[in-house]
């Protein structure tokens, strides 16, 4: 049995997949530290011996922020096509746009009919709108992220959280708390504000309805608050993967069966 290892070595996670085909097989991720090589390594063991598959003929290919440093990989795939390569093989081909919040940058991915790269938007300059914006938030609110969808289905009111940089946005979060508003509504602004800014990443006509279905894609789409929020934003249903932060993973390793 042959099978094939996606590795996504993203800015605040490393994520690996083992298929069997077009067969996931198994997943699991571990923080981003140096030698991020090793850590792929190690959970590419760690899948292999959960699959009973310790010795199998198996090939990596290898994405993402730190894809140059794994030089085990016989393929190196750019975070873009790999995102819409898995986005489009694990929705069954129904998915036409790509909105993938990641820990350092947000993007967004038309996809052409064959699920290749038809035209993106990314935002790399600043960490608001991003996974990294929702943990310094987590912080400043000492509650955990998996927390936020919870407390952002709660809210009573809608609150404006307008800064466009995450260390103003930060004191605004501050200044809310002092004045006694409720987490719940911090929350459910901050969904709003990453929402905003995704829709204006991908400006008029990006996602209009002949493009095809949305996905949200990355860790915070696990978020039911933010796919909400941003459902609001593009006035379409947003819909999630199971385990959406794999997603760019499972399109390295269907990189390999190309």
């Amino acid at each position: 049995m042959k099978l094939s290892i996606g590795a996504d070595l993203g800015s605040t996670a490393i994520k690996v997949v083992i298929h069997s085909g077009e067969t996931p097989l198994w997943r699991g991720c571990a923080p981003t530290v140096p030698r991020q090589e090793e850590v792929v390594n190690r959970l590419v063991a760690e899948g292999l011996a959960a699959v009973g598959a310790v010795g199998a003929d198996c090939e990596l290919a290898a994405t993402g922020y730190g894809k140059r440093l794994c030089a085990s990989a016989r393929r190196s795939v750019d975070e873009i096509s790999a995102n819409a390569l898995g986005l489009f093989r694990l929705s069954g081909g129904r998915a036409g746009v790509a909105v993938n919040i990641g820990g350092q940058d947000s993007k967004a991915i038309r996809l052409s009919p064959d699920g290749r790269v038809a035209d993106f938007r990314m935002n790399d300059k600043c960490a608001a709108g991003t996974g990294r914006f929702f943990e310094q938030a987590a912080r400043i609110l000492d509650t955990p992220l998996e927390d936020f969808a919870r407390l952002g289905a709660a809210s009573r009111r809608e609150i404006d959280i307008n800064s466009t940089c995450v260390v103003f946005a930060e004191s605004e979060i501050v200044s809310l708390l002092a004045t006694g508003v409720a987490k719940e509504d911090i929350v459910r602004g901050l969904c709003a504000s990453v929402a905003r800014r995704a829709a204006g990443l991908m400006g008029a006509g990006f996602a209009s309805g002949d493009a095809g279905a949305v996905y949200l894609d990355g860790g915070p789409a696990l978020n039911a608050c933010l796919v909400a929020a941003l459902a609001d934003e593009l006035g379409a249903e947003v819909r999630v993967l199971p385990a959406p932060q794999y997603t760019v993973a499972h399109g390295a390793a269907f990189s390999l069966l190309q």
